[in-house]
Protein backbone atom coordinates (compact mmCIF):
# COMPACT_ATOMS: atom_id res chain seq x y z
CA UNK A 1 0.00 0.00 0.00
CA UNK A 2 1.14 3.65 -0.83
CA UNK A 3 0.31 5.31 3.23
CA UNK A 4 -0.37 9.09 2.42
CA UNK A 5 -2.28 9.66 5.80
CA UNK A 6 0.81 10.86 7.97
CA UNK A 7 4.44 10.01 8.68
CA UNK A 8 3.83 8.02 11.43
CA UNK A 9 3.02 5.19 9.62
CA UNK A 10 6.82 4.51 8.42
CA UNK A 11 8.64 1.47 8.94
CA UNK A 12 11.93 1.02 10.59
CA UNK A 13 14.88 -0.25 7.34
CA UNK A 14 16.77 -3.14 7.69
CA UNK A 15 20.14 -1.21 8.91
CA UNK A 16 18.08 0.37 11.83
CA UNK A 17 16.69 -3.24 12.34
CA UNK A 18 20.21 -4.24 12.63
CA UNK A 19 21.21 -1.61 14.83
CA UNK A 20 18.48 -2.54 16.94
CA UNK A 21 19.39 -5.95 16.96
CA UNK A 22 22.83 -5.03 18.33
CA UNK A 23 22.25 -2.43 20.71
CA UNK A 24 23.59 -2.81 24.21
CA UNK A 25 20.96 -2.31 26.91
CA UNK A 26 20.49 -2.32 30.76
CA UNK A 27 17.58 -1.19 32.88
CA UNK A 28 17.10 2.67 31.83
CA UNK A 29 14.68 4.13 34.99
CA UNK A 30 17.91 3.35 37.22
CA UNK A 31 19.78 5.12 34.22
CA UNK A 32 21.71 1.93 33.22
CA UNK A 33 21.09 1.40 29.74
CA UNK A 34 24.15 2.56 27.74
CA UNK A 35 22.39 3.19 24.42
CA UNK A 36 19.34 5.45 26.00
CA UNK A 37 22.37 7.32 27.63
CA UNK A 38 23.83 7.11 24.30
CA UNK A 39 21.12 9.00 22.36
CA UNK A 40 20.22 11.38 25.09
CA UNK A 41 23.80 12.97 25.42
CA UNK A 42 23.61 13.07 21.29
CA UNK A 43 20.12 15.11 21.31
CA UNK A 44 21.78 17.30 23.94
CA UNK A 45 24.73 18.20 21.54
CA UNK A 46 22.44 18.76 18.68
CA UNK A 47 19.72 20.86 20.63
CA UNK A 48 22.25 22.79 22.86
CA UNK A 49 20.11 21.77 26.11
CA UNK A 50 22.26 20.43 29.36
CA UNK A 51 19.69 16.97 29.59
CA UNK A 52 17.02 14.93 27.76
CA UNK A 53 14.77 12.28 28.79
CA UNK A 54 13.33 9.26 26.15
CA UNK A 55 9.83 8.75 25.99
CA UNK A 56 7.33 5.95 24.84
CA UNK A 57 5.62 8.71 22.44
CA UNK A 58 5.37 12.52 21.52
CA UNK A 59 1.79 12.86 23.07
CA UNK A 60 3.65 11.71 26.98
CA UNK A 61 6.61 13.62 26.29
CA UNK A 62 4.40 17.12 25.55
CA UNK A 63 2.10 15.98 28.71
CA UNK A 64 5.65 15.66 31.10
CA UNK A 65 6.61 18.67 29.70
CA UNK A 66 3.48 20.27 30.69
CA UNK A 67 3.65 18.67 34.21
CA UNK A 68 6.81 19.83 34.99
CA UNK A 69 6.78 23.27 33.95
CA UNK A 70 3.00 24.08 35.61
CA UNK A 71 1.53 22.87 38.81
CA UNK A 72 -2.09 22.60 39.22
CA UNK A 73 -4.48 25.54 38.73
CA UNK A 74 -1.67 27.06 36.36
CA UNK A 75 -2.05 27.82 32.97
CA UNK A 76 -0.74 27.49 29.35
CA UNK A 77 -0.88 29.32 26.19
CA UNK A 78 -1.15 27.44 23.12
CA UNK A 79 -2.38 27.40 19.80
CA UNK A 80 -5.67 26.78 19.15
CA UNK A 81 -5.40 24.21 16.44
CA UNK A 82 -1.92 22.90 17.88
CA UNK A 83 -1.19 19.29 18.40
CA UNK A 84 -0.88 19.35 22.54
CA UNK A 85 -3.94 20.94 22.82
CA UNK A 86 -6.35 19.62 20.47
CA UNK A 87 -5.44 16.00 19.58
CA UNK A 88 -3.58 14.75 22.92
CA UNK A 89 -6.93 13.92 24.66
CA UNK A 90 -6.71 16.85 26.98
CA UNK A 91 -4.36 15.37 29.15
CA UNK A 92 -2.93 18.40 30.94
CA UNK A 93 -6.24 18.90 32.02
CA UNK A 94 -7.19 15.78 32.76
CA UNK A 95 -3.97 14.55 34.41
CA UNK A 96 -2.57 17.84 35.43
CA UNK A 97 -5.01 20.24 36.03
CA UNK A 98 -3.56 23.01 33.94
CA UNK A 99 -5.90 25.25 32.26
CA UNK A 100 -5.04 25.74 28.62
CA UNK A 101 -6.12 29.03 27.04
CA UNK A 102 -6.02 28.42 23.54
CA UNK A 103 -5.79 31.33 20.89
CA UNK A 104 -5.97 31.37 17.18
CA UNK A 105 -3.06 30.88 15.37
CA UNK A 106 -1.79 33.44 12.06
CA UNK A 107 -1.62 31.66 9.14
CA UNK A 108 1.89 31.10 9.24
CA UNK A 109 1.39 28.59 12.32
CA UNK A 110 2.69 31.38 15.04
CA UNK A 111 0.61 32.68 17.81
CA UNK A 112 0.67 36.81 17.41
CA UNK A 113 2.51 37.87 20.67
CA UNK A 114 -0.15 40.73 20.89
CA UNK A 115 -2.46 38.08 21.08
CA UNK A 116 -0.61 36.20 23.99
CA UNK A 117 0.11 39.11 26.04
CA UNK A 118 -3.52 39.98 26.36
CA UNK A 119 -4.17 36.33 27.28
CA UNK A 120 -1.70 36.87 29.94
CA UNK A 121 -3.86 36.73 33.60
CA UNK A 122 -3.21 39.35 35.90
CA UNK A 123 -1.90 38.54 39.50
CA UNK A 124 -5.09 37.61 40.77
CA UNK A 125 -7.08 35.18 43.32
CA UNK A 126 -9.43 34.80 40.36
CA UNK A 127 -7.55 33.81 37.61
CA UNK A 128 -5.49 30.63 36.52
CA UNK A 129 -1.49 31.46 37.09
CA UNK A 130 0.03 32.15 33.14
CA UNK A 131 3.37 30.16 33.31
CA UNK A 132 3.92 28.57 30.04
CA UNK A 133 3.77 29.72 26.03
CA UNK A 134 3.38 26.40 24.13
CA UNK A 135 4.22 26.66 20.34
CA UNK A 136 4.45 24.18 17.34
CA UNK A 137 7.32 23.48 14.86
CA UNK A 138 6.22 22.80 12.56
CA UNK A 139 2.49 23.66 12.57
CA UNK A 140 0.53 21.59 9.82
CA UNK A 141 3.75 21.65 7.78
CA UNK A 142 4.49 25.60 7.96
CA UNK A 143 7.70 26.31 9.81
CA UNK A 144 7.82 28.84 12.41
CA UNK A 145 10.08 31.42 11.19
CA UNK A 146 13.41 32.33 13.48
CA UNK A 147 13.03 35.98 13.64
CA UNK A 148 9.50 34.68 15.61
CA UNK A 149 11.10 32.40 17.62
CA UNK A 150 13.75 35.07 18.91
CA UNK A 151 10.71 37.53 19.45
CA UNK A 152 8.56 34.74 20.70
CA UNK A 153 12.06 33.93 23.60
CA UNK A 154 12.46 37.53 24.24
CA UNK A 155 8.74 38.08 25.16
CA UNK A 156 8.64 35.10 27.45
CA UNK A 157 11.53 36.21 29.47
CA UNK A 158 10.21 39.77 29.38
CA UNK A 159 6.63 38.37 30.83
CA UNK A 160 7.89 35.43 33.15
CA UNK A 161 7.12 32.83 31.18
CA UNK A 162 8.47 29.51 29.82
CA UNK A 163 8.55 28.48 26.39
CA UNK A 164 8.27 25.19 25.07
CA UNK A 165 8.45 23.61 21.55
CA UNK A 166 6.09 20.63 20.48
CA UNK A 167 9.18 19.63 18.06
CA UNK A 168 7.24 17.11 16.66
CA UNK A 169 8.97 17.71 13.04
CA UNK A 170 11.46 20.17 14.32
CA UNK A 171 14.07 18.44 12.45
CA UNK A 172 11.86 19.05 9.16
CA UNK A 173 11.58 22.67 9.81
CA UNK A 174 15.90 22.81 10.42
CA UNK A 175 15.88 20.96 7.00
CA UNK A 176 14.07 23.48 5.61
CA UNK A 177 15.44 26.10 6.67
CA UNK A 178 18.75 24.60 5.91
CA UNK A 179 20.18 25.48 9.47
CA UNK A 180 21.16 23.42 12.75
CA UNK A 181 19.05 22.07 14.52
CA UNK A 182 20.51 24.30 17.70
CA UNK A 183 19.46 27.54 15.49
CA UNK A 184 16.03 26.93 16.17
CA UNK A 185 16.09 25.55 19.79
CA UNK A 186 18.34 28.22 21.07
CA UNK A 187 14.81 30.17 21.31
CA UNK A 188 13.21 27.84 23.53
CA UNK A 189 13.48 26.58 27.44
CA UNK A 190 12.37 22.57 26.06
CA UNK A 191 11.27 20.71 23.13
CA UNK A 192 9.85 17.85 22.36
CA UNK A 193 11.51 15.98 18.94
CA UNK A 194 9.38 12.96 17.53
CA UNK A 195 11.85 9.95 16.02
CA UNK A 196 8.60 8.01 14.29
CA UNK A 197 7.46 10.33 12.01
CA UNK A 198 10.07 11.26 9.15
CA UNK A 199 12.68 9.88 10.83
CA UNK A 200 11.37 6.91 10.52
CA UNK A 201 11.77 4.94 13.59
CA UNK A 202 9.13 2.65 15.41
CA UNK A 203 9.04 4.15 18.18
CA UNK A 204 10.05 6.88 20.34
CA UNK A 205 10.40 10.74 21.56
CA UNK A 206 12.76 12.69 23.41
CA UNK A 207 12.21 15.79 25.97
CA UNK A 208 14.69 18.19 26.17
CA UNK A 209 15.64 21.26 28.28
CA UNK A 210 17.64 22.37 31.83
CA UNK A 211 19.02 19.54 34.22
CA UNK A 212 16.99 20.43 36.73
CA UNK A 213 13.76 20.55 34.44
CA UNK A 214 14.68 16.94 33.54
CA UNK A 215 15.03 15.74 36.72
CA UNK A 216 11.50 16.95 37.43
CA UNK A 217 10.61 15.51 34.30
CA UNK A 218 11.72 11.86 34.83
CA UNK A 219 9.90 12.01 38.14
CA UNK A 220 6.50 12.59 36.02
CA UNK A 221 7.53 10.02 33.18
CA UNK A 222 7.84 7.62 36.01
CA UNK A 223 4.44 8.48 37.26
CA UNK A 224 2.91 8.38 34.41
CA UNK A 225 4.20 5.39 33.12
CA UNK A 226 7.00 6.03 30.85
CA UNK A 227 9.44 4.57 32.84
CA UNK A 228 11.00 1.58 30.07
CA UNK A 229 13.46 -0.96 30.81
CA UNK A 230 16.15 -2.47 28.43
CA UNK A 231 14.86 0.26 25.97
CA UNK A 232 18.08 0.48 24.50
CA UNK A 233 16.52 -1.48 21.77
CA UNK A 234 14.51 1.52 20.58
CA UNK A 235 16.98 4.07 21.18
CA UNK A 236 19.69 1.99 18.81
CA UNK A 237 16.46 2.69 16.56
CA UNK A 238 16.97 6.69 17.18
CA UNK A 239 20.50 6.91 17.20
CA UNK A 240 20.41 5.14 13.33
CA UNK A 241 17.82 7.97 12.48
CA UNK A 242 19.57 10.67 14.14
CA UNK A 243 22.75 10.21 11.94
CA UNK A 244 21.47 8.84 8.23
CA UNK A 245 17.53 10.45 8.06
CA UNK A 246 17.65 14.36 8.84
CA UNK A 247 19.00 14.67 5.82
CA UNK A 248 17.14 12.93 3.52
CA UNK A 249 13.92 14.56 4.61
CA UNK A 250 14.60 17.09 2.14
CA UNK A 251 13.79 14.47 -0.70
CA UNK A 252 10.68 14.21 1.29
CA UNK A 253 9.77 17.98 0.88
CA UNK A 254 10.83 17.26 -2.72
CA UNK A 255 8.45 15.33 -3.36
CA UNK A 256 5.56 17.03 -1.18
CA UNK A 257 6.19 19.82 -3.72
CA UNK A 258 6.08 17.66 -6.80
CA UNK A 259 2.82 16.37 -5.85
CA UNK A 260 1.45 19.72 -5.00
CA UNK A 261 2.66 20.83 -8.82
CA UNK A 262 0.76 17.81 -10.76
CA UNK A 263 -2.26 18.00 -8.33
CA UNK A 264 -2.68 21.70 -9.02
CA UNK A 265 -1.94 20.80 -12.61
CA UNK A 266 -5.23 18.49 -12.92
CA UNK A 267 -7.16 21.38 -11.28
CA UNK A 268 -7.35 20.41 -7.97
CA UNK A 269 -7.56 23.21 -5.03
CA UNK A 270 -4.09 23.08 -2.93
CA UNK A 271 -4.78 25.32 -0.05
CA UNK A 272 -1.97 27.75 1.08
CA UNK A 273 0.70 27.95 1.26
CA UNK A 274 1.15 24.42 -0.31
CA UNK A 275 4.05 22.13 0.81
CA UNK A 276 6.36 24.03 2.70
CA UNK A 277 7.75 20.58 4.48
CA UNK A 278 6.66 16.96 3.96
CA UNK A 279 2.48 17.78 3.98
CA UNK A 280 0.19 19.42 1.72
CA UNK A 281 -3.09 20.44 2.02
CA UNK A 282 -6.50 20.50 -0.61
CA UNK A 283 -9.82 20.90 -0.28
CA UNK A 284 -12.73 18.76 -2.51
CA UNK A 285 -16.50 18.50 -1.97
CA UNK A 286 -17.57 15.90 0.83
CA UNK A 287 -19.45 14.30 -1.77
CA UNK A 288 -16.13 13.76 -3.21
CA UNK A 289 -14.27 13.31 -0.59
CA UNK A 290 -16.61 10.52 0.41
CA UNK A 291 -16.05 8.63 -2.59
CA UNK A 292 -12.35 9.00 -3.32
CA UNK A 293 -11.14 7.24 -0.46
CA UNK A 294 -12.56 3.84 -0.67
CA UNK A 295 -11.90 3.83 -4.46
CA UNK A 296 -7.83 5.17 -3.84
CA UNK A 297 -8.03 2.33 -0.92
CA UNK A 298 -9.21 -0.58 -3.59
CA UNK A 299 -6.41 0.60 -5.91
CA UNK A 300 -3.50 0.54 -3.24
CA UNK A 301 -3.46 3.91 -2.14
CA UNK A 302 -4.30 5.00 1.52
CA UNK A 303 -5.68 8.50 2.07
CA UNK A 304 -7.55 10.04 4.73
CA UNK A 305 -10.30 12.10 2.21
CA UNK A 306 -12.08 14.29 4.06
CA UNK A 307 -12.98 17.74 2.19
CA UNK A 308 -9.85 19.25 3.97
CA UNK A 309 -7.38 16.32 2.83
CA UNK A 310 -4.01 15.80 3.93
CA UNK A 311 -1.63 13.92 2.58
CA UNK A 312 1.90 13.68 3.99
CA UNK A 313 5.29 12.38 2.29
CA UNK A 314 7.85 10.36 4.22
CA UNK A 315 10.57 7.53 4.14
CA UNK A 316 8.55 5.17 2.43
CA UNK A 317 7.51 7.20 -0.38
CA UNK A 318 8.80 7.36 -3.41
CA UNK A 319 8.51 9.53 -6.50
CA UNK A 320 7.08 6.51 -8.47
CA UNK A 321 4.74 5.99 -6.12
CA UNK A 322 3.42 9.62 -6.32
CA UNK A 323 3.58 9.35 -10.57
CA UNK A 324 0.66 6.10 -9.37
CA UNK A 325 -1.25 8.37 -7.34
CA UNK A 326 -1.53 11.02 -9.25
CA UNK A 327 -2.22 8.99 -12.42
CA UNK A 328 -5.02 7.44 -10.44
CA UNK A 329 -6.25 10.81 -9.56
CA UNK A 330 -6.70 11.71 -13.44
CA UNK A 331 -8.48 8.34 -13.22
CA UNK A 332 -11.01 8.95 -10.60
CA UNK A 333 -11.64 12.66 -11.88
CA UNK A 334 -12.60 11.19 -15.28
CA UNK A 335 -14.63 8.18 -14.43
CA UNK A 336 -15.38 8.26 -10.02
CA UNK A 337 -17.45 5.87 -10.21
Amino acid sequence: MIDLRSDTVTRPSEAMRKAMYQAEVGDDVYGDDPTVNALQAQVCELTGKEAALFFPTGTQANLVALLSHCQRGDEYIVGQKAHNYMYEGGGAAVLGSIQPQPLDMAEDGTIPLDKVAAAIKADDIHFARTRLLSLENTHSGKVLPLDYLQRAFAFTREKGLALHIDGARIMNAAVALDVPLGDITRYCDTLTICLSKGLGTPVGSVLCGSREFIQRANRWRKMTGGGMRQSGILAAAAIYALENNVQRLQEDHDNARWLEQQLRAIGLDIVAPGAQTNILYLRQSAERAARLGPWMRERGVLISSAPLTRLITHINISRQDLEKVVELWQRFLRDPG
